[in-house]
Parts: C-alpha cells; structure tokens; sequence
C-alpha cells in the first residue's frame, strides 16, 4: 500500500532504506538520554537521523566536534543509530545571537521577570545590528569553521552534513535582518553570498561529501518567518547554492517569529493542515532537479504517499511524530497503521518541554 514511501531512494549521493527522515530537533535532553531516544527513532524504522544544531565553532552549545568528549558522542550516536539501519546527518549550526548584547538581559531572566518566551524576541531584535555589523574577518572565520566541522562530523560517523540555512545564514539572507553595503549585503545575489561560501568550504575539503541544504522561505501576505529567502527570491538561492555544492534540499518555513509558527499546532491560523510547508517544496522544486524532502504537520501515511508519488517531495521528514510514536515508520509498513500513536499537535510535551527547559517529550509517554 506503501510502496514508494517504503521504497529506497539516492538522496544526494546516499542511498536511504525508505523516504523517512527525523527532522533536526532542538531536543534539550542529557546525553545518555539524547542518544538513546535517537537510538530508538533508529529502530523504529527511519531512514535517517538529521541531528539537530550540532556548532560548528569551539564555543557553541552542545556537544563540539573539537573536544575528545564531544566526538566520542557523536561516534556512540552514531554507532547506535547504524547499528539499527539508520544513516546520520549533522545539521551544522551557527548562531546569530549576539552574546554581549544578551548581558543585560541575563539579570531579568535569572530572576524570571523575563519568560522564555519574552526573552526570544528580544533577541531577534538584536540580530540586524550584529549581521550587519559583522567584519568580514570573522565572517571568514564562520565560513571556514563549517568546512572544519564538516570534516569533524565525517570522522565522528556522520554519512551527511546538513548546513542549517536559518540562524546565521537566514539571516544574511534575509533582507529584513541583512543592512550590510558590502559585497554580503544588497541584492539578493549578495545576500546568499554568506550560504555559498559556506558550501563552497565544505565542499572544498569533502569533494564526495553530501550536503543537504535546510532551505528556510520567509513570505509576505501573511508575513511569516523574519530570516531566509522571500519566495520571489528562489530563483537566485537555488541555483546558487546548488552550483556550491548542495546535493539536496530540506525545506520549511524561516524562523526568527514565533516558535509555534515553525512547529505549527492543530490550532495554527495559517499552518493548521497535513503538510502545510509543501507549498515551498512546489516553488523549489520548480528550480532544481536535486531531492527535495519536505516537512511540516506529516503523520498521515496516505496522504504523505500521495506526494511521493506525485514528485511534489522525495522525502517527508517528521519529528513531533517519531516522537510520539518511534515506531511509525515500522508500523505504517507492516501494515499496522491502526495502531499508531497519531501526534495530535498540541505542542504541550514538545515545543512546551523545550520551552521549560525540561527537555523534548510526548504525552502519549508514560513519565514515572
């Protein structure tokens, strides 16, 4: 009944066992227990594991690729996650926060008179001033570092990088955050000039390797997602970033808003429907020949198969289901559909768990 989404496919030089992908997840969890849920979603039948906002600098959060310690999870992740079937890609990740600017609100938040969810946007207001004022000396240096993360993330047992093309290569992109008059600000040419460059040193130390591109679409009439690419502005990225280097691409809506814009709940004005981000896939799809994988509300095995079969996506990739359910790969494809533990989308577990810094769960676990 499945048969395409059950059916293996090149993306981008790798070979995946069937059309499911784990999207890049913020997971907020302790080692141990961050790899043994990754491990699990492995055995529950997906192709591959994008690991989400891995740095690509010394100093960033989570695990670095540049210590010992850090690259002996990353391996155990690894060989865990093989270990079931399951190829790995680390989504390579830059920051465009601006840590001194944030000193001041660190008072505020340590006394709880500012929220999480108060403290997000006072951050976004701070990442126009910092990409347009970064010298171009340390923008080398972030180029460069993700070639070297790269090569890192190879010998760690990465089979693929993904370059996360919201945060700081959102936001060079966008014009919204970019007011840069050199050669990385202005046109739209210019404004992919930072994601390019950062293919093209990847590229150039990993000739064979694949690279996966997380395409963030901003649009307008309702604005939605404040860095990435205008869809009118396609048409310049795609061909760009495809010439760099980038064997495939990943594609949602950009960041830089609300939380619950990018991990929409059934109760979204806008993006409550099965799929509600495959509208970007069709405007790249238009543009390239490469895979696409598409992302957005996905749990509906008939629906998702639909897609598959019309070329509107190679790939769905999902993540607030995997995590209700790890086993939704296996079951769709043993023919057990009814048993599935369906993501309701209500946010509470997940997007909410991250936000309490309590880390990403589900209702539907049993929390002893």
């Amino acid at each position: 009944m499945y048969e395409t989404l059950n059916s293996p496919v090149n993306y981008g030089g790798i070979t995946l066992k069937n059309r499911v992908i784990f999207a890049p997840t913020s997971m907020g969890l302790g080692a141990e227990a961050w790899r043994e849920a990754l491990r699990r979603i492995a055995a529950g039948g997906c192709a591959m594991i994008i690991v989400g906002d891995v740095p690509v600098t010394r100093h960033g959060f989570g695990p670095s690729l540049y210590t010992a310690k850090g690259r002996a999870f990353y391996r155990s992740v690894a060989d865990a996650v093989h270990q079931e079937g399951c190829l790995l890609c680390a989504q390579l990740h830059q920051t465009d926060s601006d840590w001194k600017a944030m000193l001041k609100y660190v008072p505020g938040v340590l006394t709880k008179r500012i929220s999480p969810q108060q403290l997000r946007p006072l951050l976004n207001e701070q990442v126009g001033p910092y990409i347009t004022g970064l010298p171009q000396k340390k923008i080398r240096a972030i180029t460069e570092a993700f070639g070297e993360a790269a090569v890192l993330a190879r010998q760690a047992g990465f089979d693929m990088v993904q370059v996360h093309g919201d945060r700081m290569c959102g936001s060079f992109s966008s014009a919204l955050y970019n007011h840069r008059t050199d050669e990385y600000g202005g046109s739209p040419e210019n404004r992919a000039r930072f994601a390019v460059e950062v293919v093209r040193s990847i590229r150039r130390r990993l000739p064979d390797m694949p690279i996966d591109y997380k395409l963030a679409v901003r649009q307008e009439d309702p604005h939605y997602g404040n860095a990435g690419v205008l869809a009118q502005e396609l048409p310049v990225f795609v061909p760009l970033l495809e010439q760099a280097g980038v064997t495939s691409f990943h594609v949602t809506l950009a960041n830089h808003g609300s939380l619950s814009d990018t991990i929409p709940p059934a109760n979204h004005p806008y993006f409550a429907g099965q799929g509600c981000f495959l509208f970007f896939c069709d405007q790249v799809r238009g543009l390239t020949r490469l895979p696409v994988c598409g992302v957005g509300g996905l749990n509906d095995p008939d629906f998702i198969e639909q897609q598959l079969r019309a070329g509107r996506i190679d790939c769905a990739a999902m993540s607030r289901q995997l995590i209700a359910d790890p086993d939704w790969p296996n079951k769709v494809f043993s023919g057990k559909t009814g048993e599935i533990h369906r993501c309701v989308r209500c946010n509470k577990k997940c997007l909410g768990g991250m936000m309490a810094h309590q880390g990403v769960h589900c209702i539907y676990e049993r929390m002893d």
